[in-house]
């Protein structure tokens, strides 16, 4: 299964982030961003499924993204 990681605006968010995705039954965590996507606050969310679906809770929530990287 792919992994993505979304960088957001702050640990605030990565942290509803995580509990929206959670509720939504997908896999994640609150990671440190990467230094290639480094935007934001230094804090991400790394997530397991189809991103299209990811991004849609995200957006739902009200969670801007500042950039997303496929994981490894």
């Amino acid at each position: 299964m792919k992994n993505y990681i979304i960088a957001l605006a702050s640990i605030t968010y990565a942290m509803k982030a995580q509990t929206l995705l959670r509720t939504s039954g997908i896999k994640c965590d609150v990671i440190r961003t990467p230094k290639n996507l480094a935007s934001g606050c230094g804090y991400s969310i790394k997530a397991w499924g189809d991103i299209e679906k990811i991004a849609a809770i995200l957006e739902s929530g009200g969670i801007v993204q500042r950039g997303i990287t496929e994981g490894s």
